[in-house]
Order: structure tokens, then sequence, then C-alpha cells
């Protein structure tokens, strides 16, 4: 991140204040070690695109990108750019408003779980549920808690009904060489 003049700096800080949205997101995946992919995302959007140029400049990083309706947002949603860029730039301005505070704390705390990789099990994926359930004031979410940990559940039964088939191959496999020998003799 370069050097950012303080004018700069307050006005990019006072449009996340109250523009900006941190959030964090849960995508099933079935290639992944865990059932859920966690994701976070900082975003500021405005009809005015030359605004959110300036997020794109001053931090280096991020996508601009346009909707339909006339909106462009900005966002950053990849973990390295987030610890590196977003987070330092935020604390070391911080927020008025004590939701955006709220909120921002809350995405630090999810950041230092996924940056320690603790997000990849299901104590893990429950305490960012718990941390989450009061950011953006519960925010409209595409998955429920339940659905999520239930995926944790039907990720097991399937790893454990996987296994077991594999053990009674193994077995039978070696039954059968077993009796194969036993005929040649």
């Amino acid at each position: 991140m370069k050097p950012v003049r303080d004018s700069i700096r307050w006005y990019l800080v006072g449009l996340a204040d109250g523009e900006g949205s941190f959030n964090v997101s849960f995508r099933p995946r079935q290639d992944y070690r865990s059932p859920w992919k966690v994701s976070l995302c900082f975003n500021v959007s405005q009809k005015d695109r030359v605004i959110l140029a300036l997020f794109k400049r001053h931090l280096g990083c991020g996508t601009i990108r346009g909707r339909p309706d006339g909106v462009w947002y900005y966002e950053v949603n990849n973990l390295s750019a987030i610890w590196e860029i977003v987070i330092p730039f935020f604390k070391q301005t911080g927020f008025l408003s004590a939701k955006k505070k709220r909120d921002f704390s809350k995405f630090c705390e999810i950041a230092e779980i996924l940056r320690q990789r603790e997000h990849l099990d299901e104590e893990g994926v429950r305490r960012i549920l718990a941390i989450r359930r009061d950011m953006n004031d519960g925010g409209k979410r595409r998955y429920n808690d339940a659905s999520i940990l239930a995926r944790f559940r039907e990720s097991s039964e399937t790893i454990r009904q996987t296994s077991r088939s594999r053990e009674d191959e193994i077995v039978r496999s070696s039954e059968r060489s077993e009796v194969n020998v036993d005929e040649r003799s």
C-alpha cells in the first residue's frame, strides 16, 4: 500500500464508514477439505465509479464492477490483500460510527481465524458464525447457521460411509484372493 495523503485517507474512511461493508460468506464446496469455502470481503458501492477508483488507486488492490442498475461497487476479497492492506489501512485511521467499529473488529477476528486456518473444521466455523451473528445488523444471508453446520454432519457421514465401503472392498478383495489361491492348490 502506497502512502495516502491524510485528506484522501479520511475521505475514504468516511465513505467506508457510511457506505462500506465488511462481510463473511460461506459457499458450499465439494473440492475442499471443509464442506464450505469461507470468504471475507470489504466493499463499497456508489453510482459514481470515479470515487470508487480512489479506493483502488490508493489501496492498490481490489476490483470495481458495475451492476445493471447503474450502481458500481469496489470490493476486496483476496485474504492476503485484506490482511496486508485493508485491515492495516482502517486500523491506522479508525471509524467514527460505533456500528462500523463493531463490524470491523469482528471482521478482523474472523480474518485471524482464516489466517490461522481454523475455519477448516466445524469448531472454527462455529466460532465464525458466532462472531458474524451481529455483523451488519444480521444482514441478508444465503445460508443460515443450521444449514452451514448440517453440511459438516453430512460431510462426516459421507466420509464414514466411503471409508466403510472401501474397507469392505479390501476385505472382499482379500477373501477373493484367498479363494483364488486355494483353487490353484
